[in-house]
């Protein structure tokens, strides 16, 4: 059970905290309600761009890790198509000075020319190397379009295309900031050796005076039902074939998700699952094989993905899915089979309140969900799901309708013969 008390300031800055005496350590963890998702399709890579310049410095803090680095503290951040979230870590005793931090590039961002052209310079070389230069690493560049055709989900975190991030003017960077970076848009956790009434008074002095920022209001394009399977082949000069089945499933708060979640340990978690044990351990047809869920707040994407063994086509490989996918279809889970996916997930879930950082992002995720008390609920949520609700939840997603297949194929290179 994680305990927490919360307060919101007149700017609508929500606050949560957790008190933790076990540790010496305090965690400020701000989770800005922006994402890829936010992005428009002709601007993409914005919201990974800002999570980069957050880094380069406010007015008044030329250096934010230096200045974090003389209390013996640590930070970091990561975006997804849904949030972005900024994490420090650092000795309870300085925790107002991760807080006078965090509000002055809340405040007042250093939107410098040149601040600008560096993190450009880096994101677009974090583009080459993990997407562009790296065996598989465009896949889900050609993934997401193929599943997606109407919602931003259609893109990456890194955005669409590379020339969005070379072309992002000033004017584009401050109007982005403007709208999502207030207190409005954010939530707040403070957990580990804190005192509520002395975290209260702290973010009341660091963030009460920075103005509420104006409203966004999020209007995405819902995605249409697929109704026919779709299909593309990529070839690369990659070392083996690779194949990607990407099905439509239940948003995040949405009937069904846990099941559908469940449904992705009972075929892919642990060497006793489905496809491990029998298609990759028994006949051998692939040398690895995962199944996962994108966990989105909108429509999900339950996925497959794997590499056939030497010899196997992507054609057969896939056949193979099908077939383990229909066994689901029609029979019912065993109580045994499912009782051993949820043991797993409550034991994951028990490790995960061992750190104050794990603590403070799941109940500031929890809260942009619509409720911080879903970290102590989501598990019996899990718990109760029944064999027949995963059965149902394998008919709706599991159909060739609503499949998008990516076959990766690996290019032989040409071998030049001179004489």
């Amino acid at each position: 059970m994680v305990s927490y008390q919360k307060f919101t300031l007149e700017n609508g800055l929500r606050v949560l905290v957790h008190e933790d005496h076990n540790t010496a350590m305090a965690c400020v963890n701000i989770l800005y309600d922006v994402g890829a998702r936010d992005e428009s399709p002709e601007q993409t890579g914005f919201a990974h761009l800002f999570e980069h310049l957050m880094f380069g410095g406010s007015v008044n803090i030329p250096s934010f890790d230096t200045e974090l680095q003389k209390v013996g503290g640590e930070n970091n951040a990561f975006t997804s198509n849904d949030i972005t979230n900024y994490y420090i870590t650092l000795p309870s005793s300085n925790l107002e000075t991760a807080l006078w931090l965090e509000s002055d590039r809340m405040l007042s961002l250093a939107f410098s020319p040149q601040s600008l052209e560096v993190q450009r310079n880096v994101v677009s070389e974090e583009f080459k190397q993990r997407y562009l230069n790296q065996p598989y690493g465009d896949a889900w560049l050609k993934l997401r379009p193929l599943a997606y055709k109407v919602h931003p989900y259609r893109w990456a975190t890194i955005g669409k295309e590379l020339k969005h991030i070379e072309d992002a003017t000033m004017e584009d960077v401050k109007a982005f900031f403007k709208l999502h970076y207030n207190p409005q848009s954010a939530i707040m956790v403070v957990s580990g050796d804190v005192h509520y009434e002395e975290v209260k008074s702290l973010v009341q002095k660091w963030f009460g005076d920075i103005g509420p920022g104006q409203k966004y209001n999020r209007q995405l394009p819902q995605e249409p039902i697929q109704k026919e399977l779709r299909r593309e082949t990529a070839f690369a000069p990659v070392p083996l074939d690779a194949l990607y089945m990407a099905f439509h499933g239940p948003a995040r708060l949405e009937d069904g998700y846990f099941a559908m979640d469940l449904l992705s340990d009972i075929l892919s978690r642990g060497s006793s699952s489905r496809l491990y044990r029998r298609l990759v351990k028994e006949e051998q047809l692939f040398s690895e094989l995962n199944a996962y869920v994108m966990g989105s707040i909108d429509n999900n994407l339950f996925v497959i993905e794997g590499k056939p063994s030497e010899g196997i086509s992507l054609e057969e490989a896939e056949r193979a899915v099908w077939g383990e996918l229909d066994l689901l279809k029609k029979e019912l889970v065993s109580d045994t089979e499912l009782e051993k996916v949820k043991n797993k997930i409550e034991s994951t879930n028990v490790f995960a309140e061992l750190s104050i950082l794990d603590k403070a992002m799941n109940l500031a995720f929890h809260e942009l969900l619509g409720d911080a008390d879903g970290i102590n609920t989501e598990v019996s949520k899990y718990l109760a799901v029944t064999a027949q609700e995963v059965q149902t939840q394998a008919q709706a997603i599991f159909n060739p309708e609503n499949a998008s297949v990516l076959m990766y194929k690996a290019q032989e290179e040409e071998i030049r013969h001179v004489g």
